[in-house]
């Protein structure tokens, strides 16, 4: 369960960042898009934080406990209005299913379960960036704000717990 949850959280600041994203003509594509990268990143960490967990064993536990609090920290002190991106859609996908790294990662030490949790994110912001696509204009950019508030703050907690675990 606590994998299916981590993806939606994980899914949330594209919901945000998406939100104030100028019209954008091919919504399916860049959702599918976004979607495929939150599933490919998390992969990717997942294999480096199993691989990590082994060599560092003794600490990892903490050391992903950090990790997790120190990205949701970070999202809590990068919310705020933002301007439009000046990337191209394709481009900020990118940049914004980074973060599916370093948060799999962790998740990874943690010896979660993988495929749930590449599940829960890919579906998750496959349905949050089109939804975040096709009804921008009729929500207030502070909406955004708090979706990125909520996984920051989801992100910290969840990491100090896992330290004291």
């Amino acid at each position: 369960m606590q994998e299916i949850i981590a993806g939606i959280i994980t899914a949330l600041d594209v919901l945000a960042l998406y939100l104030i994203l100028p019209k954008v003509r091919f919504r399916f594509a860049l959702s599918c898009w976004t979607a495929g990268l939150h599933v490919l990143f998390p992969l990717i960490g997942f294999q480096v934080g199993e691989w990590a967990a082994q060599y560092l064993l003794t600490i990892a536990k903490m050391l992903s406990g950090v990790l997790l609090a120190l990205i949701g920290l970070q999202l809590l002190l990068s919310a705020k209005v933002k301007e439009v991106p000046k990337l191209s859609p394709m481009l900020l996908a990118v940049t914004a299913s980074l973060d599916t790294f370093s948060v799999s990662v962790s998740f990874g030490m943690l010896q979660l379960q993988e495929g749930l949790f590449i599940m829960s994110t890919g579906i998750t912001t496959f349905l949050f960036s089109y939804i975040a696509l096709s009804i921008k204009r009729k929500t207030p950019v502070d909406l955004g704000i708090m979706f990125q508030v909520i996984a920051g703050v989801a992100l910290l907690l969840i990491g100090i717990l896992s330290i004291f675990q």
